[in-house]
């Protein structure tokens, strides 16, 4: 609860800065012309305080999210591999002559160490940027609605490319994951076995199926990155295009009188602040995807039946 009271907390604060650049340029464009600077920066003083004090704050909420957010995703993990190990303790005999040790102690190791690295990361970034999306949102709506309808056609462009490259990648993830099990297992039983490997003269054939292990892991690893990998650059594009798009609507407004120079900068500075969370929650997608797979795979083992 903390740590979400936190995230929300910053996020907010984290969009008040533009409204202080909004009253700053009307403070100096109120004193350009009588070249008053004097009354200027007396105006701007309390603006400049005040926002000192905002990223004060807001810095306070993110050290202190980021702090209890490591307690808890090493607690969530450490429980997590103690229900592993009394779950195994209770398996019969038959799950492991029947599965790969090396693939059990994968359990242990990758598939939970990707799903703390996931927790720590993702779902923070997950409440931060959707927090951060709906605030911008309500800033936006109140400076103009028409310009804001435009900021949003992002949205669903976006999401069309995120959802088609996460149905594409998903499936790699789940491989690399089964992928990392399957080489652990032929490290562990080449390992354990050496002698055995050693008395018969099989280190080629090991060897060939190392490298055979090795090749499956390598395939599944660069195609879900190659995939996932596409969403940053995707994302930026269309941010970059939503800026062209509202600068130029912004500019025909202001030449009808409908919209001031200030409202178009502050809006501007809210549009890199909507589209940047938004390109995060694109970001956020690759790391939930890793965390599904590893999730998976640990929830398998934990469904296993006991003797």
């Amino acid at each position: 609860i903390v740590i979400v009271i936190c995230i929300v907390a910053a996020a907010i604060l984290t969009s008040l800065p533009s409204i202080y650049m909004q009253r700053a340029l009307v403070v100096v464009g109120k004193y350009w012309q009588a070249g008053d600077w004097a009354s200027a920066l007396v105006e701007l003083a309390p603006l400049m305080t005040q926002l000192v004090i905002i990223y004060a704050v807001a810095i306070t909420c993110n050290v202190v999210q980021t702090q209890l957010s490591a307690v808890v995703t090493q607690g969530t993990l450490m429980k997590t591999r103690n229900a592993m190990f009394d779950h195994m303790e209770d398996l019969p005999i038959s799950y492991f002559d029947t599965n790969k040790h090396g693939d059990i102690m994968s359990h242990y190791t990758n598939d939970v160490d990707t799903l703390g690295q996931s927790l720590n990361q993702g779902l923070t970034q997950l409440i931060t940027s959707t927090v951060t999306v709906v605030g911008v949102l309500a800033k936006m709506l109140s400076i103009n609605v028409p310009m804001t309808l435009v900021a949003m056609l992002v949205i669903p462009v976006s999401g069309l490319f995120v959802s088609q490259l996460v149905k594409r990648s998903q499936k790699y993830f789940k491989a690399q994951q089964d992928s990392l099990g399957d080489i652990d297992a032929r490290i562990e039983e080449t390992f354990s076995g050496h002698e055995v490997v050693r008395a018969f003269n099989r280190q080629g054939k090991e060897v060939e199926e190392f490298d055979r292990t090795n090749d499956v892991l390598y395939a599944s690893a660069w195609k879900s990155q190659f995939i996932s990998g596409l969403m940053m650059p995707v994302m930026n594009f269309v941010a970059n295009l939503g800026y062209v798009v509202v600068a130029v609507f912004g500019a025909y407004l202001k030449i009808r009188g409908v919209i001031t120079v200030g409202d178009i900068q502050a809006f501007i500075q809210y549009v890199r602040n909507f589209t940047q969370p938004i390109t995060q929650l694109a970001q956020v997608a690759n790391v939930l995807q890793q965390m599904a797979a590893a999730a998976e795979r640990v929830f398998e083992f934990l469904e296993a039946d006991e003797a």
